[in-house]
């Protein structure tokens, strides 16, 4: 009975928009604007504050109509999903305090798409829209009582684990359209399940490795199908399905010299890879190629050979990295590219100060990520966006370096101007040992290729997570997770094996944001929810589980 109530305030949070809508209702009747303060900016999301007065008023407009739409600009300065800064509702709390209930007056809802219509574009009305769901969703679960609120943060993992396995089995015929992505369903549906502490049975892993024998190629590289021509994209996921699998059986049937042969076949000359015979060059291409040379052990000079100046010109005055040169910065192509230049050791090249300003900046007002400037949260940039703040916690030394020479740069063309106006060397205040000390040099000089993967992963963290990793888990559990099993983009879309497995990958990166060693258990105040819904820990570089790749290094080692 007690089960029964809390899948029914569960499901009433995850219907919450029909409360929204009469909330607003009522809220709209009593034709009250409320001033307040600014809402709270999850990671540096920058937004200009509203005016509390629209100075544009024309010079017919009435008086009346212009204290009215003062008034009312004056109550979206106020509207925001999220509590104030002083609260401690889980949006708002950290390992480092803990959680406790609030009132629910302190949540603001945001403005109607209604309010503004005529002056909005088709973006900004999506974008309200979905701010309404994540408000609605938020503001009943801070209504349940306090003791209830842990259960409604529940991983269903039962559910979760029976959706996985039946699609593992038998698909519907809708999946048709991913009769080329066949080997991305393998890796989507086991990674999900092992990532939960679980594994497919002993038949079904034969199964899977006998489908995609038939789906290597016999010149090497795997197709999205048996008989279908070999493809990076579908390269790496087969590779991770059965490194995730694990056993001697699935390990040894990766034919690696004849995987040598194709990337290299991928190899342009730019310095990048194309994704398959005649294909497109992407940065998507080079991190595949990368990653599954540096994590089956094959990683030469050759696959690296200008590889890095490819990718440096990928990043964008932004900070991200977008796909091609000259293209928009996206938050896959961003981890795309960063881990690709860790696995090649060149990761200093990048502006990383940048980059992690332009990732962090992309965690909005849902709590979620956004994949680019203007864009909507969606579930699967948990990893994609919070895997490179994952990634660039262990590159800390390299930005405090970076930072350290851009400000002795400002401070030598300072002394600079200073010297060409006559200024004498004592004056223009230059260190000489303070400019040398901004000079820094690649990490891990002299090791091998293929072991910048396994030593990354050992490198010691100092500093908490670079996002809201609470605020994250919670957009994870209530807006992402679809009660009958598997994870969602944003409310209102439909579940599916993709954003299962990369919703659940960002909450276990997440879940790991502020353990200091590679697999170190988190504290129970760096876990949101009961620590039931702790997941098994995920090498960043290559998103398989740790415990998987330490036991595919050491067998690919010894070859």
């Amino acid at each position: 009975m007690y089960k029964y109530k809390i899948e029914k305030t569960h499901k009433e949070i995850m219907r919450s928009s029909s409360f929204y809508a009469r909330y607003q209702t009522r809220h709209q009747a009593k034709g009250k604007a409320k001033a307040g303060v600014m809402p709270l900016r999850i990671a540096h999301r920058r937004s200009a504050a509203p005016k509390t007065k629209d100075r544009r008023i024309r010079t017919t407009t009435t008086r009346r109509e212009a204290r009215r739409e003062a008034a009312a600009a004056a109550g979206r300065c106020s509207s925001s999903g999220l509590p104030r800064s002083g609260s401690s509702t889980p949006m708002g709390s950290s390992p480092n305090r803990s959680s406790s209930s609030s009132s629910s007056s302190s949540v603001s809802p945001p403005p109607s798409p209604s309010d503004r219509q005529g002056r909005l574009t088709t973006t900004q009305l999506e974008q309200l829209r979905v701010e309404q769901e994540v408000y609605g969703i938020y503001r009943l679960f801070h209504g349940v009582a306090p003791h209830t609120r842990s259960f409604t943060l529940e991983l269903w993992r039962d559910k979760h684990i029976e959706f996985l396995t039946r699609g593992l089995k038998q698909l519907g015929p809708n999946y048709h359209v991913l009769d080329a992505n066949r080997p991305w369903l393998c890796y989507w549906i086991i990674h999900s399940i092992t990532l939960m502490g679980e594994s497919v049975n002993s038949e079904l892993e034969d199964n899977v490795v006998q489908f995609l024998s038939h789906c290597e190629d016999k010149n090497g590289g795997y197709g999205g199908g048996p008989g279908q021509m070999p493809h990076l994209a579908t390269t790496y996921a087969a590779v991770n399905t059965l490194i995730t699998l694990g056993g001697e059986m699935s390990l040894s049937s990766i034919h690696r010299e004849n995987m040598l042969k194709f990337l290299l076949q991928m190899k342009d000359s730019s310095g990048a890879f194309r994704m398959h015979n005649g294909g497109e060059i992407d940065v998507r291409a080079c991190y595949t190629a990368i990653s599954v040379a540096s994590i089956l052990n094959v990683l030469d000079d050759e696959l690296v050979t200008d590889l890095g100046n490819y990718i440096l010109s990928c990043q964008t005055y932004e900070g991200g990295i977008a796909g091609e040169p000259g293209s928009e910065a996206h938050g896959g192509y961003t981890f795309c590219g960063l881990a690709t230049m860790i696995l090649i050791n060149e990761a200093d090249k990048l502006d990383l100060p940048s980059l992690v300003d332009w990732v962090a900046s992309r965690q909005g007002v849902e709590c979620g990520f956004q994949g680019r400037v203007n864009k909507l949260v969606d579930g699967c940039y948990s990893f994609w966006q919070g895997g490179v703040l994952a990634l660039a916690q262990r590159l800390l030394p390299i930005v405090h370096k970076q930072l350290e020479s851009s400000f002795i740069s400002g401070v030598q063309a300072s002394a600079e101007c200073k010297k060409s106006c006559n200024f004498t060397a004592e004056e223009t205040g230059q260190d000489e040992n303070l400019c040398r000390a901004g000079t820094s040099h690649p990490e891990n000089e002299g090791e091998e290729l293929s072991d910048f993967g396994f030593s990354f992963i050992g490198r010691h963290t100092e500093c908490g997570p670079l996002f809201h990793s609470i605020a994250l888990q919670q957009y994870i559990l209530l807006c992402s997770q679809v009660l009958e099993g598997g994870f969602r983009d944003k409310p209102g879309k439909q579940r599916d094996f993709y954003h299962s497995c990369y919703c659940l990958s960002g909450l276990s990166v997440s879940q790991y944001s502020w353990s200091k060693d590679d697999g170190g258990p988190p504290l129970t105040s760096a876990v949101l929810g009961p620590y039931t819904n702790l997941l098994e820990p995920v090498h960043p570089l290559y998103n398989v589980v740790l415990h998987k790749y330490y036991k595919s290094h050491e067998f690919f080692s010894t070859l």
